[in-house]
Protein backbone atom coordinates (compact mmCIF):
# COMPACT_ATOMS: atom_id res chain seq x y z
CA UNK A 1 0.00 0.00 0.00
CA UNK A 2 2.97 2.33 0.89
CA UNK A 3 4.10 1.62 -2.69
CA UNK A 4 1.17 2.80 -4.85
CA UNK A 5 1.11 5.78 -2.68
CA UNK A 6 4.43 6.75 -3.45
CA UNK A 7 4.04 5.49 -7.33
CA UNK A 8 0.72 7.76 -7.18
CA UNK A 9 2.55 10.69 -5.54
CA UNK A 10 5.17 10.58 -7.83
CA UNK A 11 2.92 9.98 -10.95
CA UNK A 12 0.65 13.57 -9.65
CA UNK A 13 4.57 15.60 -9.62
CA UNK A 14 5.21 14.35 -13.07
CA UNK A 15 1.79 15.89 -14.05
CA UNK A 16 1.74 19.29 -12.70
CA UNK A 17 5.57 19.66 -13.07
CA UNK A 18 5.39 21.72 -16.20
CA UNK A 19 2.64 23.67 -14.33
CA UNK A 20 4.85 24.78 -11.70
CA UNK A 21 7.46 25.42 -13.79
CA UNK A 22 4.97 27.79 -15.80
CA UNK A 23 3.94 29.44 -12.28
CA UNK A 24 7.48 30.07 -11.58
CA UNK A 25 8.59 31.81 -14.25
CA UNK A 26 8.98 35.45 -13.85
CA UNK A 27 9.14 35.68 -10.21
CA UNK A 28 10.61 38.27 -8.37
CA UNK A 29 12.03 38.28 -4.73
CA UNK A 30 8.91 40.43 -3.46
CA UNK A 31 6.80 37.64 -4.59
CA UNK A 32 7.76 36.45 -0.97
CA UNK A 33 5.35 38.82 0.84
CA UNK A 34 2.51 37.48 2.15
CA UNK A 35 -0.81 38.66 0.27
CA UNK A 36 -4.52 38.01 0.24
CA UNK A 37 -6.48 37.09 -3.53
CA UNK A 38 -10.19 37.65 -3.11
CA UNK A 39 -12.13 35.85 -5.79
CA UNK A 40 -15.88 35.97 -5.66
CA UNK A 41 -18.18 34.18 -8.13
CA UNK A 42 -22.33 33.66 -8.24
CA UNK A 43 -22.05 30.56 -9.10
CA UNK A 44 -22.99 28.66 -6.22
CA UNK A 45 -19.47 27.42 -4.77
CA UNK A 46 -18.93 28.03 -0.77
CA UNK A 47 -15.99 29.65 0.61
CA UNK A 48 -14.40 26.32 1.06
CA UNK A 49 -15.46 24.19 -1.94
CA UNK A 50 -13.13 21.22 -2.40
CA UNK A 51 -14.77 21.18 -6.07
CA UNK A 52 -13.37 24.54 -6.93
CA UNK A 53 -10.43 24.53 -5.07
CA UNK A 54 -9.53 21.00 -6.70
CA UNK A 55 -10.48 22.42 -10.32
CA UNK A 56 -8.87 26.30 -10.24
CA UNK A 57 -7.06 27.29 -7.24
CA UNK A 58 -5.15 24.62 -5.47
CA UNK A 59 -1.60 24.08 -7.81
CA UNK A 60 -1.61 27.82 -8.12
CA UNK A 61 -1.42 28.29 -4.12
CA UNK A 62 0.45 25.25 -3.69
CA UNK A 63 3.74 26.90 -6.29
CA UNK A 64 2.77 30.56 -4.57
CA UNK A 65 2.44 29.99 -0.88
CA UNK A 66 2.67 33.33 -0.36
CA UNK A 67 -0.99 34.24 -1.88
CA UNK A 68 -4.25 33.18 0.47
CA UNK A 69 -6.71 32.98 -2.38
CA UNK A 70 -10.33 33.42 -0.47
CA UNK A 71 -13.23 32.63 -2.32
CA UNK A 72 -16.15 35.14 -1.94
CA UNK A 73 -19.67 33.10 -2.44
CA UNK A 74 -22.24 35.89 -3.08
CA UNK A 75 -25.57 33.05 -2.81
CA UNK A 76 -27.03 31.84 0.28
CA UNK A 77 -26.10 28.38 0.74
CA UNK A 78 -29.37 28.15 3.07
CA UNK A 79 -31.19 28.84 0.00
CA UNK A 80 -30.36 25.28 -1.35
CA UNK A 81 -32.89 24.08 1.87
CA UNK A 82 -35.26 27.01 1.23
CA UNK A 83 -37.81 24.60 -0.71
CA UNK A 84 -38.76 22.61 2.36
CA UNK A 85 -40.78 25.76 3.29
CA UNK A 86 -40.47 27.15 7.02
CA UNK A 87 -39.96 25.47 10.07
CA UNK A 88 -43.49 26.97 11.12
CA UNK A 89 -46.72 27.54 8.91
CA UNK A 90 -47.05 30.85 10.04
CA UNK A 91 -43.37 31.64 9.87
CA UNK A 92 -42.87 33.80 6.13
CA UNK A 93 -40.30 32.17 3.37
CA UNK A 94 -37.16 33.97 4.04
CA UNK A 95 -36.39 35.78 0.64
CA UNK A 96 -32.95 35.55 -0.93
CA UNK A 97 -30.82 38.47 -2.57
CA UNK A 98 -29.83 37.48 -6.29
CA UNK A 99 -26.17 36.08 -5.78
CA UNK A 100 -25.52 38.19 -8.94
CA UNK A 101 -27.37 41.45 -7.92
CA UNK A 102 -24.78 40.62 -4.71
CA UNK A 103 -21.77 40.22 -6.40
CA UNK A 104 -21.75 43.34 -8.16
CA UNK A 105 -22.47 45.15 -5.13
CA UNK A 106 -19.43 43.61 -3.38
CA UNK A 107 -17.50 44.57 -6.70
CA UNK A 108 -18.42 47.99 -5.99
CA UNK A 109 -18.03 48.04 -1.98
CA UNK A 110 -15.45 49.42 0.50
CA UNK A 111 -13.78 45.96 0.38
CA UNK A 112 -14.20 44.51 -3.22
CA UNK A 113 -12.69 40.74 -5.02
CA UNK A 114 -9.87 41.47 -6.93
CA UNK A 115 -11.37 38.70 -9.80
CA UNK A 116 -15.08 37.31 -10.71
CA UNK A 117 -16.00 34.33 -11.89
CA UNK A 118 -19.08 34.58 -14.02
CA UNK A 119 -21.35 33.20 -16.31
CA UNK A 120 -21.47 33.91 -19.85
CA UNK A 121 -24.87 35.95 -20.41
CA UNK A 122 -23.41 37.60 -16.93
CA UNK A 123 -20.76 39.77 -18.52
CA UNK A 124 -22.53 42.20 -21.02
CA UNK A 125 -24.25 43.58 -17.34
CA UNK A 126 -20.63 44.07 -15.56
CA UNK A 127 -19.22 45.63 -18.97
CA UNK A 128 -21.95 48.43 -18.88
CA UNK A 129 -21.17 49.13 -15.59
CA UNK A 130 -18.14 49.28 -16.40
CA UNK A 131 -17.24 46.63 -13.43
CA UNK A 132 -14.63 44.71 -15.16
CA UNK A 133 -10.78 45.83 -16.25
CA UNK A 134 -9.41 45.16 -20.13
CA UNK A 135 -6.44 42.74 -19.80
CA UNK A 136 -5.32 43.37 -23.77
CA UNK A 137 -2.35 45.39 -21.76
CA UNK A 138 -1.57 42.63 -19.92
CA UNK A 139 -1.61 40.40 -22.51
CA UNK A 140 0.38 42.12 -24.66
CA UNK A 141 2.97 43.10 -21.77
CA UNK A 142 3.41 38.87 -20.95
CA UNK A 143 3.26 38.10 -25.02
CA UNK A 144 0.49 35.67 -23.53
CA UNK A 145 -0.93 33.75 -27.06
CA UNK A 146 -4.05 33.78 -27.78
CA UNK A 147 -4.04 32.80 -31.02
CA UNK A 148 -4.75 29.28 -29.96
CA UNK A 149 -8.14 30.07 -28.04
CA UNK A 150 -10.68 28.28 -30.22
CA UNK A 151 -13.04 30.94 -31.91
CA UNK A 152 -16.06 29.63 -29.69
CA UNK A 153 -14.72 30.95 -26.52
CA UNK A 154 -12.23 33.33 -27.00
CA UNK A 155 -14.21 35.45 -29.98
CA UNK A 156 -17.13 34.73 -27.91
CA UNK A 157 -15.95 36.45 -24.81
CA UNK A 158 -14.37 39.35 -26.91
CA UNK A 159 -17.68 39.69 -28.66
CA UNK A 160 -19.64 41.00 -25.66
CA UNK A 161 -17.41 44.11 -25.23
CA UNK A 162 -17.84 47.36 -27.63
CA UNK A 163 -14.68 48.51 -27.63
CA UNK A 164 -13.34 45.03 -28.72
CA UNK A 165 -11.23 44.48 -26.07
CA UNK A 166 -10.72 41.45 -23.80
CA UNK A 167 -12.30 41.54 -20.48
CA UNK A 168 -12.04 38.13 -19.08
CA UNK A 169 -10.70 34.67 -20.28
CA UNK A 170 -12.09 31.34 -19.60
CA UNK A 171 -9.95 27.89 -19.30
CA UNK A 172 -12.71 25.66 -20.43
CA UNK A 173 -16.36 24.72 -22.03
CA UNK A 174 -18.60 22.48 -22.60
CA UNK A 175 -20.71 22.14 -25.87
CA UNK A 176 -22.94 20.25 -28.42
CA UNK A 177 -22.67 18.77 -31.82
CA UNK A 178 -24.78 17.11 -34.43
CA UNK A 179 -24.40 12.71 -33.71
CA UNK A 180 -25.38 10.82 -36.59
CA UNK A 181 -25.42 7.15 -37.10
CA UNK A 182 -23.65 6.29 -40.47
CA UNK A 183 -25.48 3.14 -41.01
CA UNK A 184 -28.95 4.39 -41.31
CA UNK A 185 -27.51 6.79 -43.60
CA UNK A 186 -25.81 4.29 -45.89
CA UNK A 187 -28.18 1.94 -45.33
CA UNK A 188 -31.47 5.05 -46.65
CA UNK A 189 -29.10 5.95 -50.08
CA UNK A 190 -28.57 9.54 -48.39
CA UNK A 191 -25.55 11.75 -47.93
CA UNK A 192 -24.46 12.49 -44.52
CA UNK A 193 -24.94 15.40 -42.59
CA UNK A 194 -22.12 18.31 -42.88
CA UNK A 195 -21.08 21.03 -40.72
CA UNK A 196 -22.76 24.52 -41.07
CA UNK A 197 -26.25 23.15 -42.30
CA UNK A 198 -29.01 25.30 -41.93
CA UNK A 199 -32.10 23.68 -39.71
CA UNK A 200 -34.55 23.05 -42.43
CA UNK A 201 -31.24 21.38 -44.56
CA UNK A 202 -31.05 19.40 -41.38
CA UNK A 203 -34.80 18.74 -41.21
CA UNK A 204 -34.76 17.68 -44.69
CA UNK A 205 -32.45 15.09 -43.94
CA UNK A 206 -34.11 13.77 -41.12
CA UNK A 207 -37.08 13.06 -43.63
CA UNK A 208 -35.62 11.07 -46.24
CA UNK A 209 -34.30 8.71 -43.44
CA UNK A 210 -36.78 8.44 -41.58
CA UNK A 211 -38.51 5.01 -41.46
CA UNK A 212 -41.28 4.86 -38.64
CA UNK A 213 -43.28 2.38 -39.93
CA UNK A 214 -42.63 -1.30 -38.30
CA UNK A 215 -41.61 -3.15 -34.71
CA UNK A 216 -38.15 -1.01 -34.93
CA UNK A 217 -39.07 2.29 -36.36
CA UNK A 218 -36.42 4.61 -37.45
CA UNK A 219 -36.95 8.59 -36.77
CA UNK A 220 -34.49 11.13 -38.56
CA UNK A 221 -34.02 13.59 -35.63
CA UNK A 222 -34.48 14.35 -32.19
CA UNK A 223 -33.46 17.05 -29.92
CA UNK A 224 -32.70 14.57 -27.39
CA UNK A 225 -31.79 10.79 -26.85
CA UNK A 226 -34.73 10.01 -24.59
CA UNK A 227 -37.26 8.12 -25.83
CA UNK A 228 -39.40 9.87 -23.31
CA UNK A 229 -38.12 13.47 -24.03
CA UNK A 230 -39.84 16.68 -23.20
CA UNK A 231 -39.96 18.93 -25.93
CA UNK A 232 -40.66 22.22 -24.33
CA UNK A 233 -37.77 21.70 -22.77
CA UNK A 234 -35.94 20.67 -25.98
CA UNK A 235 -37.41 23.65 -28.40
CA UNK A 236 -34.47 25.89 -26.18
CA UNK A 237 -31.60 24.43 -28.39
CA UNK A 238 -33.91 25.93 -31.56
CA UNK A 239 -35.13 29.49 -29.98
CA UNK A 240 -31.86 30.43 -28.25
CA UNK A 241 -30.12 31.23 -30.99
CA UNK A 242 -33.19 33.55 -32.02
CA UNK A 243 -33.53 35.41 -28.98
CA UNK A 244 -36.71 33.91 -28.25
CA UNK A 245 -38.37 34.66 -24.61
CA UNK A 246 -41.71 33.44 -22.75
CA UNK A 247 -41.10 36.38 -20.50
CA UNK A 248 -39.79 40.13 -20.96
CA UNK A 249 -36.97 41.14 -19.37
CA UNK A 250 -38.62 42.35 -16.27
CA UNK A 251 -40.36 39.07 -16.42
CA UNK A 252 -44.10 40.76 -15.42
CA UNK A 253 -45.52 39.93 -19.09
CA UNK A 254 -45.56 37.11 -21.54
CA UNK A 255 -44.07 37.42 -24.89
CA UNK A 256 -45.61 34.42 -26.53
CA UNK A 257 -48.25 35.66 -28.82
CA UNK A 258 -46.29 36.67 -31.50
CA UNK A 259 -45.48 35.33 -35.11
CA UNK A 260 -41.94 34.11 -34.60
CA UNK A 261 -43.49 31.32 -31.68
CA UNK A 262 -46.46 30.17 -34.19
CA UNK A 263 -43.21 29.93 -36.98
CA UNK A 264 -41.49 27.97 -34.03
CA UNK A 265 -44.48 25.95 -32.65
CA UNK A 266 -46.08 25.06 -36.52
CA UNK A 267 -42.38 24.04 -37.64
CA UNK A 268 -42.10 20.99 -34.72
CA UNK A 269 -46.17 20.24 -35.79
CA UNK A 270 -44.88 19.90 -39.41
CA UNK A 271 -41.92 17.57 -38.08
CA UNK A 272 -43.95 14.98 -36.51
CA UNK A 273 -46.63 14.56 -39.59
CA UNK A 274 -44.00 14.52 -41.99
CA UNK A 275 -42.71 11.43 -39.31
CA UNK A 276 -39.06 13.31 -38.93
CA UNK A 277 -38.90 13.75 -35.18
CA UNK A 278 -40.42 11.28 -32.85
CA UNK A 279 -43.58 11.62 -31.77
CA UNK A 280 -44.33 13.20 -28.82
CA UNK A 281 -46.12 10.36 -26.52
CA UNK A 282 -49.96 10.91 -24.94
CA UNK A 283 -49.12 10.85 -21.14
CA UNK A 284 -52.23 9.79 -20.88
CA UNK A 285 -51.51 6.21 -22.27
CA UNK A 286 -49.72 4.26 -20.01
CA UNK A 287 -48.66 1.90 -22.55
CA UNK A 288 -46.58 4.86 -24.11
CA UNK A 289 -43.90 4.11 -20.93
CA UNK A 290 -43.50 0.58 -21.56
CA UNK A 291 -40.43 -0.75 -22.96
CA UNK A 292 -38.65 -4.65 -23.70
CA UNK A 293 -35.04 -4.81 -23.41
CA UNK A 294 -35.10 -8.38 -24.42
CA UNK A 295 -36.76 -7.50 -28.22
CA UNK A 296 -35.60 -3.49 -28.15
CA UNK A 297 -32.09 -4.40 -26.73
CA UNK A 298 -30.84 -2.87 -23.31
CA UNK A 299 -30.29 0.60 -24.22
CA UNK A 300 -34.20 1.51 -25.31
CA UNK A 301 -34.74 4.21 -23.38
CA UNK A 302 -32.04 5.80 -25.56
CA UNK A 303 -33.16 6.04 -29.15
CA UNK A 304 -29.73 6.75 -30.63
CA UNK A 305 -27.81 3.71 -28.51
CA UNK A 306 -30.42 1.65 -29.61
CA UNK A 307 -30.37 2.53 -32.87
CA UNK A 308 -33.47 3.73 -34.09
CA UNK A 309 -32.33 7.63 -34.72
CA UNK A 310 -30.36 9.25 -37.39
CA UNK A 311 -29.69 12.14 -35.57
CA UNK A 312 -29.93 14.20 -32.29
CA UNK A 313 -28.27 17.13 -30.15
CA UNK A 314 -25.02 15.25 -28.46
CA UNK A 315 -23.61 17.06 -25.96
CA UNK A 316 -19.49 16.40 -25.41
CA UNK A 317 -19.47 14.51 -21.80
CA UNK A 318 -22.29 11.79 -23.82
CA UNK A 319 -19.54 11.06 -25.81
CA UNK A 320 -16.94 9.14 -23.33
CA UNK A 321 -20.10 6.94 -22.51
CA UNK A 322 -20.80 5.67 -26.10
CA UNK A 323 -17.49 5.14 -26.86
CA UNK A 324 -17.43 2.79 -23.75
CA UNK A 325 -20.50 1.04 -24.01
CA UNK A 326 -19.10 0.44 -28.16
CA UNK A 327 -15.69 -0.76 -26.41
CA UNK A 328 -17.58 -3.42 -24.55
CA UNK A 329 -20.57 -4.30 -27.40
CA UNK A 330 -19.24 -7.79 -27.35
CA UNK A 331 -20.30 -8.44 -23.75
CA UNK A 332 -23.47 -6.62 -23.91
CA UNK A 333 -26.85 -8.74 -24.78
CA UNK A 334 -28.61 -7.13 -27.90
CA UNK A 335 -26.34 -4.52 -28.29
CA UNK A 336 -24.95 -4.02 -31.74
CA UNK A 337 -22.01 -1.00 -31.40
CA UNK A 338 -23.21 2.31 -33.29
CA UNK A 339 -21.18 3.78 -36.09
CA UNK A 340 -21.20 7.49 -35.78
CA UNK A 341 -19.60 11.39 -36.35
CA UNK A 342 -20.60 14.75 -35.36
CA UNK A 343 -21.11 17.86 -37.34
CA UNK A 344 -21.33 20.92 -36.16
CA UNK A 345 -25.05 21.83 -34.92
CA UNK A 346 -27.46 23.39 -37.04
CA UNK A 347 -27.86 27.04 -37.20
CA UNK A 348 -30.66 29.71 -38.22
CA UNK A 349 -29.80 31.59 -41.64
CA UNK A 350 -30.24 34.96 -39.84
CA UNK A 351 -27.47 33.85 -37.24
CA UNK A 352 -24.96 31.31 -38.97
CA UNK A 353 -22.81 29.54 -36.84
CA UNK A 354 -24.48 30.40 -33.54
CA UNK A 355 -25.79 27.82 -31.67
CA UNK A 356 -27.38 27.01 -28.38
CA UNK A 357 -25.56 24.51 -25.57
CA UNK A 358 -22.19 26.26 -25.17
CA UNK A 359 -21.22 26.80 -21.79
CA UNK A 360 -18.33 28.73 -21.01
CA UNK A 361 -16.70 27.49 -17.68
CA UNK A 362 -14.69 29.22 -15.29
CA UNK A 363 -15.24 32.75 -16.98
CA UNK A 364 -13.08 35.33 -14.75
CA UNK A 365 -12.29 39.08 -15.16
CA UNK A 366 -10.32 41.64 -12.52
CA UNK A 367 -12.54 44.19 -11.07
CA UNK A 368 -11.67 47.95 -11.92
CA UNK A 369 -11.89 48.59 -8.15
CA UNK A 370 -9.08 45.07 -7.35
CA UNK A 371 -6.69 46.32 -4.76
CA UNK A 372 -4.54 43.25 -6.26
CA UNK A 373 -4.10 43.53 -9.66
CA UNK A 374 -0.93 41.74 -10.31
CA UNK A 375 -1.81 38.57 -8.35
CA UNK A 376 -5.13 38.56 -10.42
CA UNK A 377 -3.88 38.78 -13.48
CA UNK A 378 -1.03 36.37 -12.59
CA UNK A 379 -3.78 33.76 -11.56
CA UNK A 380 -5.95 34.37 -14.49
CA UNK A 381 -2.89 33.56 -16.82
CA UNK A 382 -2.14 30.70 -14.81
CA UNK A 383 -5.27 28.66 -15.33
CA UNK A 384 -5.64 29.26 -18.93
CA UNK A 385 -1.85 28.65 -19.64
CA UNK A 386 -1.16 25.53 -22.40
CA UNK A 387 0.05 23.87 -19.18
CA UNK A 388 -2.91 24.29 -17.51
CA UNK A 389 -5.22 22.88 -20.35
CA UNK A 390 -2.66 20.18 -21.04
CA UNK A 391 -3.40 18.49 -17.27
CA UNK A 392 -7.17 19.41 -18.03
CA UNK A 393 -7.38 17.75 -21.29
CA UNK A 394 -7.98 14.14 -20.20
CA UNK A 395 -11.66 15.15 -18.94
CA UNK A 396 -14.19 13.64 -20.21
CA UNK A 397 -16.75 16.17 -19.07
CA UNK A 398 -15.49 19.40 -20.17
CA UNK A 399 -13.13 21.06 -23.09
CA UNK A 400 -9.54 22.93 -22.91
CA UNK A 401 -10.38 26.02 -24.18
CA UNK A 402 -6.77 25.69 -26.32
CA UNK A 403 -7.47 23.67 -29.56
CA UNK A 404 -3.99 22.18 -29.49
CA UNK A 405 -5.18 20.22 -26.75
CA UNK A 406 -8.29 19.15 -28.17
CA UNK A 407 -7.97 15.04 -29.16
CA UNK A 408 -10.30 12.59 -29.90
CA UNK A 409 -10.61 9.94 -27.16
CA UNK A 410 -9.65 6.76 -26.95
CA UNK A 411 -7.19 7.48 -30.31
CA UNK A 412 -10.53 6.98 -32.42
CA UNK A 413 -11.04 9.07 -35.69
CA UNK A 414 -14.10 11.50 -35.03
CA UNK A 415 -14.71 15.07 -36.07
CA UNK A 416 -13.94 16.97 -32.79
CA UNK A 417 -13.70 19.99 -34.33
CA UNK A 418 -17.40 20.03 -34.36
CA UNK A 419 -17.67 20.71 -30.86
CA UNK A 420 -15.95 23.74 -31.03
CA UNK A 421 -15.75 25.54 -34.63
CA UNK A 422 -19.40 27.37 -33.95
CA UNK A 423 -20.71 30.34 -31.96
CA UNK A 424 -21.91 30.62 -28.46
CA UNK A 425 -25.84 31.91 -28.56
CA UNK A 426 -25.54 35.30 -26.38
CA UNK A 427 -29.33 34.31 -24.11
CA UNK A 428 -29.16 31.73 -21.90
CA UNK A 429 -32.01 29.83 -19.89
CA UNK A 430 -29.60 31.17 -17.48
CA UNK A 431 -31.76 34.42 -17.77
CA UNK A 432 -34.75 33.29 -15.89
CA UNK A 433 -32.86 32.10 -13.29
CA UNK A 434 -33.40 35.31 -11.41
CA UNK A 435 -37.48 34.79 -11.53
CA UNK A 436 -37.45 31.66 -10.11
CA UNK A 437 -35.49 33.37 -7.24
CA UNK A 438 -37.98 36.37 -6.75
CA UNK A 439 -41.77 34.41 -7.95
CA UNK A 440 -41.38 30.87 -6.73
CA UNK A 441 -44.29 29.61 -8.48
CA UNK A 442 -43.02 31.16 -11.83
CA UNK A 443 -42.18 27.58 -12.56
CA UNK A 444 -46.00 27.07 -13.12
CA UNK A 445 -45.84 29.39 -16.69
CA UNK A 446 -43.06 27.01 -17.84
CA UNK A 447 -45.99 24.18 -16.90
CA UNK A 448 -48.75 25.73 -18.53
CA UNK A 449 -46.62 26.45 -21.87
CA UNK A 450 -45.35 22.46 -21.66
CA UNK A 451 -48.96 21.63 -21.33
CA UNK A 452 -50.02 24.05 -24.37
CA UNK A 453 -47.65 22.72 -26.60
CA UNK A 454 -48.50 19.34 -25.69
CA UNK A 455 -52.12 19.99 -26.83
CA UNK A 456 -50.66 21.44 -30.30
CA UNK A 457 -48.78 18.13 -31.13
CA UNK A 458 -51.47 15.65 -30.00
CA UNK A 459 -53.45 17.96 -32.72
CA UNK A 460 -55.72 18.90 -30.06
CA UNK A 461 -55.59 23.09 -31.19
CA UNK A 462 -53.79 24.87 -33.20
CA UNK A 463 -50.31 26.55 -32.49
CA UNK A 464 -51.51 30.23 -32.34
CA UNK A 465 -54.46 29.39 -30.30
CA UNK A 466 -52.48 27.53 -28.30
CA UNK A 467 -49.82 30.32 -28.02
CA UNK A 468 -52.95 32.95 -27.13
CA UNK A 469 -53.81 30.37 -24.07
CA UNK A 470 -50.77 30.33 -22.81
CA UNK A 471 -50.17 34.25 -22.64
CA UNK A 472 -53.39 34.51 -21.00
CA UNK A 473 -52.66 31.80 -17.91
CA UNK A 474 -48.96 33.08 -17.73
CA UNK A 475 -50.06 36.61 -17.39
CA UNK A 476 -52.77 35.12 -15.05
CA UNK A 477 -50.28 33.57 -13.17
CA UNK A 478 -47.54 36.69 -12.71
CA UNK A 479 -50.51 38.37 -11.73
CA UNK A 480 -51.29 36.06 -8.63
CA UNK A 481 -47.94 35.63 -7.75
CA UNK A 482 -47.45 39.21 -7.86
CA UNK A 483 -50.37 40.14 -5.23
CA UNK A 484 -49.36 36.99 -2.63
CA UNK A 485 -45.74 35.98 -3.95
CA UNK A 486 -46.45 32.68 -2.10
CA UNK A 487 -49.71 31.86 -2.32
CA UNK A 488 -51.11 28.79 -4.17
CA UNK A 489 -51.85 29.46 -7.63
CA UNK A 490 -55.86 28.75 -9.34
CA UNK A 491 -55.40 29.28 -12.67
CA UNK A 492 -55.89 25.89 -14.35
CA UNK A 493 -53.04 24.81 -16.47
CA UNK A 494 -54.16 21.03 -17.58
CA UNK A 495 -53.68 19.51 -20.81
CA UNK A 496 -56.83 19.43 -22.79
CA UNK A 497 -59.15 16.26 -22.80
Amino acid sequence: MKGKKLISLALTAVMIAPLLTACSMGAKSEDKKERVLRIATSNGYTGDDEYFRQQFTDIFEFNNPNIKIEIIPTGDDSERYSYYGPRATNEPPKEFKDPFVKMQELMEGDNPPDIVMMNYDQMSALLEKNLLSPLDSKIAEDKFDTTDYVPAVYDGIKSLSSDGKTYALAPLFNSTALIYNKKIFTDAGVEPPTDNMTWDDMFALASRISKPEGNKPIYGFSFNTSRWSDPFYDMNTYTSPLGLRYLNETGDKMTVDSDDWERVWKKFVDLQQQKAMMPVMDPNNPDNFQSNPDEEGPFAYDLFMSGRLGMTVYNYYQIANLIDVNKHASDIKNYSPIDWDVVTLPSHPEHPGVVAGINIAGLMGINTKATNVEDAWKFIKFVNSPEWAKLKSNSSYQLPARKSYIKPKDGLDYHIEAFYNVKPSSFSENDYSKFYRTMPNIGMVMDAGRNRLQDVMLGKTSPREALKLWQEQGDKIIQEIKSNPNGPITIDVSPMK
